[in-house]
C-alpha cells in the first residue's frame, strides 16, 4: 500500500509531465487503433458520405473528450467556474488560460487520428468516391447511365469485388484521385496543426508575458489548493475518526468496568494529538458547515490571521499568529460568508 501512495504522490508532483506523457500514449494509441481498425466501406450511394466522415470525425470527437477525462485539471476548472462569488473574486483569464492548456493537451491524439485517417485515403475513398469527375478520367457516355444509376456504380468503387463500371471508369483510377486528394489534405492538415502549435507555444507568452504568467500562477495555485484542501479534509476525518472510535471504546470500558467492577482501562495517549488535528471542529453539524463555507464564500487571498466579520465585510484587526485552538464561534465566521 505504501508503494502505490508512493508512486501517486510522484505522479501529483509531477502531474504536467504526466499528463504530457498520458497524452504521447493516447496519440499513438490512436494511431494504433487505426491501423487495427477493419474499414469496411457500404458501397452504396445513401450511406458511403455518412460512414466516410463518420470514421473521420467521431473518434476524434471521443478521443477529445477522452483527453478532458484524463486531465484532473478538468474537475478545478469546473469547481472555479460555477463556484459562488463570495469574499474572493474569479479572474476570467486564469480560467481561460486553464481551459487552453487542457485543450492543448486533449487535442493531440484527434489531430494524430485526423492526420493518419487523411494519410492512408479510404475515409475520403468511400465519402466522396461518387463524386468523383467521370468526364475527365472516364467515359461518361458509356451505356447512356442516368445520374441515379451513374452514382450507384460509382458507389461501389471502395469494394474492388463488387465493382462493375470499370467501361465507365477504371477502379485503379479513381482510387488513386480520391486517395492523393485524401493525403494532400493529410498534409496540409499536418502543417496547420504543427504551425498552430508553433503559434500557441512559442509566440503567446511573447506578446503577453505579464498576463501569460499571472494567469499561469493563479492556475497552479488553484490546483494546488484544492489539493492541500482535500489533504487536510483527509487528515482531519482521520484523527475524528480516531477520536471517536477510541472515546467508544474507552466508555464501553468504564461500562464494563464498573459491571465487573474492575479499574477503567486508561486512554490511549496518542488521543490528545489526535484532537489536536482537529482544530476545534469536534462535531458533524460544524465540519458540515466548515464544508458549505469553503465552497460558498473561499476567503480572500491576503495573508493576514482571521478577524472576525464586521458589518462591512472582513475586519481589519490583525490577531496574534500564535493562538490557542480556534473556539468554534471564530472558526465558522472565518469561513462563513457575509
Amino acid at each position: 500500500m505504501d508503494k502505490f501512495r508512493i508512486i501517486f504522490q510522484f505522479l501529483q508532483s509531477n502531474q504536467e509531465s504526466f499528463m504530457n506523457g498520458i497524452c504521447g500514449i493516447m496519440a499513438l494509441a490512436s494511431a494504433q487503433m487505426y491501423s487495427a481498425f477493419d474499414f469496411n466501406c457500404p458501397c452504396l450511394p445513401g450511406y458511403n458520405l455518412a460512414y466516410g466522415l463518420g470514421i473521420l470525425l467521431v473518434p476524434p470527437f471521443i478521443l477529445f473528450l477522452l483527453g478532458f477525462v484524463l486531465n484532473n485539471n478538468v474537475s478545478v476548472l469546473a469547481e472555479e467556474w460555477k463556484r459562488p462569488q463570495g469574499q474572493r473574486g474569479k479572474d476570467p483569464s486564469v480560467l481561460r488560460y486553464m481551459f487552453c492548456s487542457m485543450a492543448q493537451r486533449a487535442t493531440i491524439a484527434p489531430a494524430v487520428w485526423v492526420s493518419v485517417t487523411l494519410l492512408d485515403g479510404k475515409c475520403i475513398t468511400c465519402a466522396f468516391c461518387t463524386s468523383v469527375p467521370v468526364e475527365t478520367l472516364g467515359n461518361a457516355s458509356h451505356h447512356r447511365l442516368s445520374q441515379g444509376e451513374m452514382k450507384q456504380v460509382l458507389a461501389r468503387i471502395p469494394c474492388k469485388e463488387i465493382y462493375d463500371g470499370q467501361e465507365l471508369i477504371a477502379n485503379e483510377v479513381a482510387v488513386r484521385y480520391l486517395r492523393c486528394i485524401s493525403q494532400a489534405l493529410g498534409w496540409c492538415f499536418v502543417l496547420l496543426m504543427t504551425t498552430l502549435a508553433f503559434l500557441v507555444r512559442s509566440l503567446r507568452p511573447c506578446f503577453t508575458q505579464a498576463a501569460f504568467l499571472k494567469s499561469r500562477y493563479w492556475s497552479h495555485y488553484i490546483d494546488i489548493e484544492r489539493k492541500l484542501f482535500d489533504e487536510t479534509c483527509t487528515e482531519h476525518a482521520k484523527s475524528f475518526a480516531k477520536v471517536c472510535i477510541q472515546q467508544f471504546f474507552q466508555g464501553m470500558s468504564t461500562d464494563l468496568a464498573a459491571a465487573h467492577r474492575h479499574p477503567p482501562t486508561k486512554a490511549p495517549a496518542d488521543v490528545g494529538e489526535a484532537a489536536e488535528k482537529l482544530l476545534g471542529i469536534t462535531d458533524q453539524g460544524s465540519m458540515n458547515t466548515v464544508l458549505k463555507s469553503w465552497h460558498r464564500c473561499k476567503p480572500p487571498l491576503h495573508l493576514h490571521p482571521p478577524a472576525l466579520p464586521s458589518s462591512n465585510g472582513w475586519a481589519g484587526q490583525k490577531q496574534p499568529l500564535v493562538n490557542p485552538p480556534v473556539p468554534q464561534r471564530e472558526l465558522t465566521a472565518y469561513y462563513s460568508c457575509v
